[in-house]
């Protein structure tokens, strides 16, 4: 058995990064009983739209109103086979209530996608986003890296980190310098069971602390 001397320095690096970011994290005041995780939905419409327009958008105006809306009014749209009557009727852009097109196309591609692979509910979706090898194909599609996938991730209930500019803002608060997207989401993965939070939790607590930050920050240019 030969020793890998790479191995094992990433892996020290990784428990180094992660104990900074740890504790930093415990310095802000996170504590296993005052953080929430990020909705779960057994609902496919909602699941894919927020996978879709979350990036590069406002999550709190602007995505997470046209969720509550495809939840509230969409009931029947749970399933895949369901969506797949949007994308046939042209009927997507109606649906996320949103006109560029870039959005739209990646919504219907995301569809035939979930479709061409038997993924018909959220339940085969988590079943599926366990195995390397959908997430993989996954990222083959235009508009979806391994962000979107880790998201997607929570979204059905898997205990994952989504790799955005709040968890790199946050990394280097904490004195993490790596910006290699895989290492900081086993770098914060590792600070969450350091911390005894599930990981989803830690990603909605970062996400929500430096939302609330930088909005504090905002209104206080205002004066």
């Amino acid at each position: 058995m030969t020793f890998d001397t790479q191995v094992y320095q990433s892996a020290i690096n990784t428990i180094k990064s992660a104990r900074k970011v740890a504790d930093y994290a415990q310095a802000q005041g996170i504590s296993p009983i005052n953080n929430s995780s990020r909705p779960t939905y057994e609902h496919m419409g909602a699941v894919l739209a927020d996978s879709i327009l979350q990036a590069g958008l406002n999550y709190a105006t602007v995505v997470k109103p046209r969720i509550d809306v495809i939840l509230k009014t969409h009931k029947d749209k749970k399933t895949v086979f369901d969506l797949l009557v949007l994308v046939e009727n042209d009927t997507v852009s109606e649906f996320l209530n949103w006109s560029h097109i870039t959005k739209i196309s990646r919504f219907k591609n995301l569809v035939l996608f979930m479709y061409n692979n038997e993924v018909n509910t959220s339940v085969d979706l988590r079943d599926r986003l366990s195995t390397t090898v959908f997430c993989s194909e996954l990222q083959s599609l235009k508009g979806i890296g391994p962000k979107t996938v880790d998201y997607m991730k929570c979204l059905v209930g898997i205990d994952s980190i989504a790799v955005d500019r709040h968890i790199r803002t946050f990394a280097q608060n904490a004195g993490v310098e790596h910006t290699d997207y895989d290492f900081l989401r086993d770098v914060f993965c590792s600070a969450a069971d350091l911390l005894s939070i599930s990981r989803r939790n830690f990603d909605s607590w970062v996400w929500t602390t430096l939302s609330k930050s930088q909005s504090s920050q905002q209104e206080l240019l205002l004066f």
